[in-house]
């Protein structure tokens, strides 16, 4: 197999492939694709059911008979794997392989149970590094950059899988993982920077500190930002644009599917391909699990087909996307899902409606004089569910001079909610930075006292 960024130019003089790190795969006919899809399926089948007790007892269990797999559409036969199966397999009885040839472990915080232990062999981290290749390409990163990498180097995944992947670019990585904010700035512009890789919430919070030290974008060397970790909106995107003075692409990952690298924006930043060549898709109905058309939002669920350490068989997300129809002008033939909006164990019911906290987000965006830091709280009074949003008033915004325009004001950002929403919350005005802000990591914006 033929890897790297140039192959393929001097036979195909053209830009699309340019940007592609693996033409080879990401371009690949559809029939091609599905065949290579349908024998690494097979063979991950395989060695799941011969080597790991769980899934084995689970196939079983369907009456699935893993040799007469004889096409792509037999997958929705197989049964689900969810977090909690995954759990269960603590530390290491989900490892398709010896441990002798597990090289590297990695693993989710574990906030709400056992964390998940994610084993990887030398071919896995090979192939890691390629997929994460592929999402630096497809954002214009080459080996001229020099990319910062905000991302915490622990336990996650985020920062090792994306070095990894900038230096088989030839990219020069600067590792400032969890560096103070005002550091990460210095180190931006003495040492030239051209790409932050962080959580959109941090690059905001970069923005933020950068005004606040007098410094203007223009006087860093900063053009590409990637971001992933945490759902955010296209207002957000267009507010870390327009600070920092870059562009931003999307990228989506789990710890357990391999950690970044699962699918990546091109330059059209119209959806997000999917590395097909490595991972089935699919979007089911959350609550009756059956299979939903392109177009339709649903949850995410894959299956690893060329994972060795520690393959995974529809593997239920939580996350909440759809499939794009349609082919994209960028040349690949690669699936784009839409970006993700929420999570199914992210969502809020109150008032009979469904609320995710990226839609509160979008609201906020539009509405001006504020900031996009804002805290849900959710409450119960006399046997009703309240909801609570907390927000920041922008430092920029005029004093308001009496109440009455005040309740204005409130009344204006309770508009642009109730307009999203569908029905009305309580809004706080709160003052400027009192929020808690990104340090890297995830934020949780919901505070929820209904069962306390």
């Amino acid at each position: 197999m033929r890897g790297g960024a140039l192959f393929g130019v001097d036979e195909i003089e053209s830009r699309e492939v340019r940007m592609m790190y693996s033409p080879e795969f990401e371009a690949m006919s559809r029939d091609d694709l599905e065949q290579v899809q349908l024998e690494r399926l097979q063979t991950t089948l395989n060695r799941v059911y011969r080597n790991v007790a769980a899934y084995r007892r689970a196939l079983d269990r369907e009456s699935v008979d893993v040799e007469r797999l004889r096409s792509l559409d037999d997958l929705r036969y197989l049964p689900f794997t969810t977090k909690d199966d995954l759990r269960e397999s603590y530390p290491y009885d989900a490892f398709a392989v010896p441990l002798k040839d597990i090289v590297r472990i990695h693993s989710t915080s574990g906030t709400t149970g056992k964390p998940i232990v994610v084993g990887y062999t030398k071919t896995d981290l090979s192939h890691w590094a390629s997929l994460i290749a592929r999402v630096l390409v497809a954002a214009g990163i080459t080996d001229h950059d020099f990319v910062q990498i905000a991302f915490a180097y622990n336990l996650g995944t985020a920062g090792l899988g994306f070095h990894g992947g900038a230096e088989r670019v030839g990219a020069s990585v600067i590792p400032t993982s969890n560096e103070d904010v005002r550091r990460q700035l210095r180190i931006m512009r003495d040492y030239k920077s051209t790409a932050l890789i962080s959580t959109p919430g941090y690059a905001l919070h970069v923005a933020s500190v950068l005004a606040e030290s007098g410094i203007h974008p223009d006087e860093l060397f900063l053009r590409t930002g990637l971001f992933g970790a945490e759902p955010w909106s296209m207002g957000l995107r267009t507010q870390i644009e327009e600070t920092l003075h870059i562009t931003a692409y999307d990228n989506y990952g789990l710890s357990e599917v391999i950690g970044p690298g699962v699918a990546f924006e091109c330059s059209e930043r119209n959806g997000l391909h999917v590395n097909e060549d490595h991972f089935i898709v699919e979007v089911v109905d959350p609550e009756t699990l059956e299979p939903l058309p392109p177009g339709e939002r649903g949850e995410l669920v894959f299956t690893t087909i060329a994972k060795q350490g520690f393959p995974l068989i529809r593997y239920r997300t939580g996350d909440i996307s759809s499939l794009i129809p349609g082919t994209c002008r960028c040349g690949r033939t690669l699936v784009r899902m839409d970006r993700v909006s929420g999570r199914t164990d992210d969502m809020i019911i109150v008032e009979g409606v469904n609320v995710f906290p990226s839609q509160v987000e979008e609201a906020l965006l539009k509405a001006e004089g504020v900031e996009p830091h804002y805290r849900i709280v959710l409450d119960r009074e006399e046997g009703l569910d309240t909801m609570e949003i907390q927000v920041e008033v922008s430092a920029a915004l005029p004093e308001l001079d009496d109440a009455g325009e005040v309740l204005k004001f409130r009344r204006t950002i309770e508009t642009h909610l109730t307009t999203s929403l569908g029905f009305s919350p309580k809004v706080t005005l709160v003052e400027p930075k009192t929020l808690e802000r990104s340090t890297g990591a995830k934020i949780n914006r919901v505070l929820d006292r209904r069962d306390a």
